[in-house]
């Protein structure tokens, strides 16, 4: 088992940053890919930004990319999604995950890739 708790959340005007950051216990955490998803209200959950167990592959969505990073201390048992440039369409709770993230073959933007979930964290971008 994999126990995953977001923090970083938060209130920001649009054109700031924010970082995420998710912490892991449990099981071996660098044997995961680590992926980040977001809820909008009133949509479903889409995926954001993933990373390898390694750390040498990175996927993020079209929407992020070049405002988005996603990385991993794998020391600290802990993902972080560094966020600038913020826009108002960011506004989510967003979710960190942990699973097979597409390492084997399937496609690392489904939520079926993830098999750990945290409870996720408020992000609220002010125009």
């Amino acid at each position: 088992q994999v126990q995953l708790v977001e923090s970083g959340g938060g209130l920001v005007q649009a054109g700031g940053s924010l970082r995420l950051s998710c912490s892991a216990s449990g099981r071996t955490f660098s044997s995961y890919a680590m992926g980040w998803f977001r809820q909008a209200p009133g949509k479903e959950r889409e995926f954001v930004a993933v990373i390898s167990w390694s750390g040498t592959r990175k996927a993020y969505a079209d929407s992020v990319k070049g405002r988005f990073t996603i990385s991993t201390d794998n020391a600290k048992k802990t993902a972080y999604l560094e966020m600038n440039s913020l826009k108002p369409e960011d506004t989510a709770v967003y979710y960190c995950a942990a699973g097979r993230g597409g390492s084997y073959g399937g496609n690392y933007y489904s939520q079926d890739e993830y098999n750990y979930w945290g409870q996720g964290t408020q992000v609220t971008v002010s125009s």
